[in-house]
Order: C-alpha cells, then sequence, then structure tokens
C-alpha cells in the first residue's frame, strides 16, 4: 500500500481517519499534532522554564524529544527532566539510565528524586498495601515529588507524557466513580493553583499505538520493562474496555476525550480552592493524601 502524500510504501494505517502514511509523512502528522497541542495548552513567556517528568518509557521520551525540538534552542526558555525512582528493584534502574543517557545527548538537564526521601519504597509497600493497588500508592507519592520538584525549580509548567488512552482511561475512572471533583482535576491546567505547578500533556491527543511507532521510526530510545505491580491497577480494566470500544468504533477515545471537554466548563473551575499542607503540598482538606498514606504506610511496614 503506497502513502496518501507520496510514492513511498505507507509505514501504518491511520484506522479513526482510513489514511496511509510513509515513516516520514507519518513523523510529520505525529509531530504536528503534539506542537499544536503545547500551543493550545501553556503560553510559554521568556524566562520560563518548563519541567517534563521523564520515566524512560516511549511516552515520556517521546514527549521530552517533542519539547526539546520546540524549546531547545530557545535561549529564553528552560527545559528540565523530573525523574522519580519509586524503588523498584530491576526495573526503575534501567529505565533512569535510558532516560540519563538521552538528556545528556540532547543537553537537557536532569533531576531524581526518590521515594526513599519519604522513607518508603515500592518494594516494601507492595506487600503490604492490602486491598488497594500498589499502583494506587505509587501515583499518589509520585505526583508529590514530581509537583515538589518542579516548584522547587522554579518550573512554570510540568508537562506529562499522557496520551490518548491514558485520557480516556481516566475520564472514564472518573465517570463511574462519579467524582466530579478529580474530572475537575484533570490535566491540563487552565489556571495556576498556589504550590501546584499547573501539568500540560502534549500527547494528549495521540493514542498509545502511535506514540509507540513514532519512537521506533524516530529512533528515540525508551525502555519497553513492564512494571511488575502493574497488573495489580484497577485502570487495567478501563484500558481494557476502552480497547474493546475503540476495536468495535475506530474513533472512540477522541469521542469520550471530546465530550469530557465539552462538558468540562461546567465542572467546578479547577476544582475547589487548594490549601497548604504541613508537608508544604497543595491539599483539598487538612492533610494531603500523600502524607495519610506515609503514616499508614510507615505502621505498616515496622509491623507489630
Amino acid at each position: 500500500m503506497k502513502c496518501d502524500l507520496c510514492p513511498r510504501e505507507a509505514a501504518t494505517l491511520i484506522r479513526y481517519s482510513s489514511a496511509h502514511l510513509c515513516a516520514e509523512h507519518f513523523k510529520s502528522y505525529f509531530e504536528k499534532r503534539a506542537k499544536r497541542e503545547i500551543r493550545r495548552q501553556i503560553d510559554v513567556s521568556p524566562g520560563s522554564l518548563v519541567a517534563v517528568a521523564v520515566s524512560g518509557g516511549k511516552d515520556s521520551m517521546v514527549t521530552l524529544r517533542i519539547l526539546h525540538s520546540v524549546f531547545g534552542m530557545r535561549r529564553d526558555v528552560g527545559l528540565c527532566a523530573i525523574c522519580i525512582d519509586e524503588g523498584i528493584d530491576g526495573y526503575r534502574p534501567p529505565s533512569l539510565d535510558v532516560a540519563r543517557g538521552y538528556c545528556e545527548e540532547i543537553g537537557v538537564p536532569m533531576r531524581v528524586r526518590s521515594f526513599s526521601e519519604l522513607g518508603v519504597d515500592m518494594d516494601r509497600i507492595a506487600p503490604v498495601s492490602g486491598d488497594s493497588s500498589p499502583c494506587s500508592y505509587c501515583g499518589v507519592l509520585r505526583r508529590r515529588l514530581m509537583n515538589d520538584e518542579a516548584r522547587r525549580i522554579g518550573a512554570s509548567f510540568l508537562a506529562t507524557g499522557h496520551n490518548l488512552d491514558d485520557m480516556a482511561q481516566s475520564i472514564l475512572m472518573n465517570f463511574a466513580r462519579g467524582d466530579a471533583e478529580r474530572l475537575a482535576r484533570l490535566g491540563p491546567h487552565s489556571r495556576a493553583q498556589p504550590g501546584l505547578v499547573p501539568r500540560f500533556h502534549p500527547l494528549r491527543m495521540i493514542p498509545e499505538k502511535e506514540s509507540l511507532l513514532y519512537a521506533i521510526l524516530s529512533e528515540t530510545p525508551f525502555w519497553d520493562g513492564e512494571c511488575p505491580y502493574y497488573r495489580d491497577a484497577l485502570r487495567n480494566q478501563y484500558r481494557r474496555a476502552v480497547d474493546e470500544l475503540e476495536d468495535g468504533s475506530p474513533g472512540t477515545r477522541f469521542g469520550i476525550l471530546s465530550s469530557f471537554d465539552a462538558i468540562r466548563p461546567l465542572l467546578p473551575s479547577g476544582g475547589r480552592e487548594l490549601r497548604m499542607c504541613a508537608c508544604g503540598e497543595p491539599t483539598l482538606g487538612s492533610r494531603c493524601k500523600s502524607c495519610e498514606m506515609l503514616d499508614s504506610l510507615r505502621e505498616r511496614i515496622r509491623g507489630p
């Protein structure tokens, strides 16, 4: 099959649009969409510092690559990668090596924060997580450290590698819970709240498979290992549901995201006002979720 735009062989079929694209036109198509989202989601002024949450996986590495292509040559805008070491033996160390090597190659500083700073690690959390998925703890603690580091370095924005699949799953999860507050807090953030670095998602409109294909075609290095605790995540149920819907009706993921964007103005603007926890992180209550979790975890890890 030939590319729709040139005589070269097509590298992929975009099912939801029926377009056949060669490698070069696919990469251009991908980059244009990601850059359009960056322009739409954030307004970067001279002197801004853009932080990028980097795990070493395909989505975060592609996000870093795209942002470097946009801001890397600008002397008035800084770029910094933030990596979180959750303490997962055999999984996180090699991914950090991949991230570190790429950051050195493109000249982007990289900062690493660790769960050990909080007195825990995932290899100790998982056995005592009880009825909750280990991912529930990991997500909360990882977001705390990412936000803290982004705030510490003076970042104006924090980019994450959330793709279209991630967004559709998160929307369905919060609808199923009836959690309008969490829906309102989903990124991208249109306004800043005290203590919370606004997040944005350049890959928000790009399916996961296209992110993988772009990483391969652009020769972007990434770590493809699977977290040993991932199988217990509640998100997997929603992943399967979204995948089945998409297989039967290509474009379903876009429909879910478009429907959310349509009702978003009706939700509380950015959620309720945040206050500051004693640890310095923003929270809705008197204490942040991470502090509550840490108290419980430390007791369980110590044992009776």
